[in-house]
Order: structure tokens, then C-alpha cells, then sequence
């Protein structure tokens, strides 16, 4: 979002900055997508379609790439003519839509089944959450949507006694396969691979393909930022050098690669129940970087709560600019969690603080409503500091 000062609400109905919005889709594209893309293209030809990867994509994000860096859609079209790429499926608007709207949450997950569809002619069959996030009731709804798989964080509370290396079924669903992520193994090239103080670095393909092979279990799933490459861990680490052997070394040690769709045949080892929504984020892979203070929790409920009358007023510009709205990251620059998590927080985020990110959604969602037909229908909750009386 743009900085949206008070003085625009009822004057200016722009609230996205096009221009930084640009400017960090085409500086990402030149240092992380163009390279990795270029790399990861070149290891499936050279290692004669062993390797495979998977992607899971926002729809805004595609649209970002259509709109100002084509180039980018073009070689993930490319990756995907190699039949070695999958694309997953996931909220188009990258929402929280789940836990406030179900309705919402289908639509959304339809609309970016659909482009994954049109813009690489693939039908996804495996699902990814907003964030990694996941429960029960989330698995069994994306079932009855014909998934027969669907990804989670393979954290420890959840896990207890029990490897994420292994395909479960979720409780409460039929058939459908969860997939785990290790995240100890993913964060140790996400966030550690450049870190000097690490007893571990320098990480080399050699030590991470060893690793690997001495891991008992069905599968490894390694799943990661795809800004880790050349963004997060910026090319002089040596972080497109390691992925570039990675392949190579693995198949040495008879490990293969195979895409999230090739392991739905796969018996499950057991059932996994998982009844509070766990998440990728921080040290409590919880929804608190999302829902953990009150700020966070009042622009999550007053959005959703003006899902019927944004929708009612059949306004096409109207309805986007909600959907926009409900992106995840909005309220993840929200966090007042500073501590061990706090630089995660900081990257890309466009405010000084928590609190002026706050101040900025709700003075937009203050413009939203006075944009719907009958806004005298509507009630915000009341937040004296940001909101005026017309």
C-alpha cells in the first residue's frame, strides 16, 4: 500500500504505490527470479529431467510479473514446458481469507486455480495455504475441492515423536495426502547459509547432500522463499554456486527428486491431527505474526466484515481493491513482535513502524467504505485516533 494520510479518505481512491511496487518486482526479478530461473531451467536439461521443483505462485504476484516484468512470466513458462515443474494452488489474493470467510477462501482458490491454468496450461492438484497455514478443517475443506494433497509446516509441537519425513492423512478428511516441510533442513539454506557464526558454514553441496541421504524417512520436502536465491542470501554468498551442484551430488548418493503430484499415490504412515492452525512464521509456528495483537485483529475483522456490501455493490474496481486489501502481508507489517523474529518483520516493509502501517489500512478501509453503496450500514469499530467523521 501507498502511504494513505488521513486527508485522502473520501478524495483519493489510489492505494497502491505503483511506482515501489515496481521498483522491487523488476530489482527481485534481476537479482532472484531471472538467474534462478535461468539456473534451475539449465540443471533440468543437464541432468536430463531428474531434477524437478515445484512452485506455489500468488495471482497477484503473477499479475505483478505480467504487468511489470513479462520476462519473468515467460521463463516460468518456460520451466514449465519441461514437464519437471509443477505449480501448486493457493489463495489468489495470498488472503487469511480461510479463517474469516469460507466463501471468500473458495472463490480465491478458484480464481488462481484458473490462471494457473491458463498461463501454464496445468490443473494443480496439490494445495498450499496462505503462509503454510493449516489445520484439520482447512484439509478437509480443500478435499471436498478436489485436492488430493495439501502442504503444512512440519513444526514440533504438532509433531511430537514424529518426522516430518513421512506422508500422513489428516484427521477428519478421507484420502487426501499432507505433505510436511522440514524446516530445519529448508532454513538452513533460507536463513542460515550466509550466516558465518553458524558452527555449520560454510554450507557446502557436499555436507547438505550427506545430510540429506543419512535422513530416514518417505520424502524430504524443501520448501523455501524462492527470494532465498540471490535476494535473502544475495549471489556473492555463493548460494547460486551451491544450488547449481546440489542436483548432481544428490543423484550421486541415489537420492531422486519427484513433484508433490508423483507422491499422492504414496500410502500414508498415519493419520496426523493438527486441530489449532500452525504456520510457517517464527519461533511459535502459530498465526501470532498475523493475529497477535489488537491492531492486527480489528483490521482482519473490520475487512472481512465488509465482505457483503463490497460485494453487493457489483463495483469490479471496488471488489479488487478489498481483495488487495486482504493480503497477508498488511497485517504481518502490523507485528510488534521485535524480538527473535525481528528482522524477518522488517524485510520489504515500507513503514517506520506497526502503528503507521495501522494507521494507513484503516484510513484506507475508511475510503473503501465510504466507496460501497449504502456505507451508512456499515460500522467500523471505533479507533478515534485515524478515523473522521464525514
Amino acid at each position: 500500500m501507498r502511504k494513505y494520510p488521513v486527508f485522502d479518505i473520501g478524495m483519493n481512491h489510489n492505494y497502491f504505490d505503483e511506482l515501489k511496487n515496481r521498483e522491487i518486482m523488476q530489482k527481485v526479478a534481476k537479482k532472484c527470479y531471472l538467474p534462478a530461473n535461468n539456473l534451475i531451467l539449465k540443471l533440468i536439461k543437464e541432468t536430463d529431467g531428474k531434477l524437478k521443483v515445484a512452485y506455489s505462485i500468488t495471482g497477484i504476484a503473477l499479475e505483478q510479473f505480467e504487468k511489470y516484468c513479462p520476462e519473468v512470466l515467460e521463463s516460468f513458462k518456460n520451466l514449465s514446458k519441461t514437464g519437471c515443474v509443477e505449480f501448486l494452488s493457493e489463495t489468489y489474493y495470498h488472503s487469511l481469507s480461510f479463517l474469516y470467510s469460507k466463501e471468500e477462501f473458495k472463490k480465491q482458490v478458484i480464481k488462481h486455480r484458473s490462471k494457473i491454468k491458463k498461463l501454464f496450461n496445468q490443473t494443480p492438484e496439490v494445495f498450499r495455504n496462505t503462509e503454510l497455514i493449516f489445520n484439520n478443517e482447512l484439509a478437509h475443506f480443500v478435499e471436498n475441492l478436489g485436492y488430493k494433497a495439501i502442504l503444512a509446516e512440519g513444526a514440533d509441537h504438532v509433531l511430537g515423536w514424529k518426522s516430518p519425513n513421512y506422508i500422513y492423512r489428516p484427521k477428519t478428511t478421507r484420502e487426501i495426502r499432507l505433505f510436511l516441510k522440514n524446516y530445519k533442513l529448508s532454513d538452513d539454506i533460507a536463513f542460515r547459509f550466509s550466516n558465518k557464526n553458524w558452527n555449520e558454514w560454510p554450507l557446502t553441496t557436499e555436507k547438505y547432500a550427506k545430510w540429506i541421504s543419512a535422513t530416514e524417512g518417505q520424502v524430504i520436502n524443501l520448501f523455501m522463499d524462492y527470494e532465498t536465491f540471490g535476494e535473502h542470501q544475495w549471489e556473492d554468498t555463493g548460494i547460486f554456486n551451491f544450488i547449481r551442484g546440489l542436483p548432481q551430488e544428490l543423484i550421486k548418493k541415489n537420492m531422486c527428486f519427484k513433484l508433490p503430484r508423483e507422491l499422492i499415490d504414496l500410502n500414508p504412515v498415519g493419520e496426523l491431527d493438527i486441530h489449532h492452525p500452525v504456520s510457517w512464521a517464527d519461533v511459535e509456528r502459530d498465526l501470532s505474526a498475523w493475529t497477535g495483537n489488537k491492531m492486527q485483529q480489528t483490521a482482519l475483522n473490520e475487512i472481512y466484515k465488509l465482505e457483503k456490501a463490497v460485494l453487493d455493490s457489483n463495483d469490479p474496481e471496488l471488489i479488487e481493491d478489498w481483495r488487495k486489501l486482504q493480503t497477508s502481508d498488511h497485517f504481518y507489517y502490523m507485528c510488534t513482535k521485535w524480538f527473535a523474529d525481528g528482522d524477518v518483520h522488517k524485510y520489504f516493509n515500507p513503514y517506520e513502524s506497526p502503528y503507521d502501517s495501522y494507521i494507513c489500512f484503516m484510513n484506507i478501509l475508511n475510503d473503501l467504505v465510504l466507496r460501497v453503496k449504502k456505507p451508512e450500514k456499515i460500522q467500523i469499530s471505533e479507533t478515534p485516533s485515524i478515523i473522521i467523521n464525514q
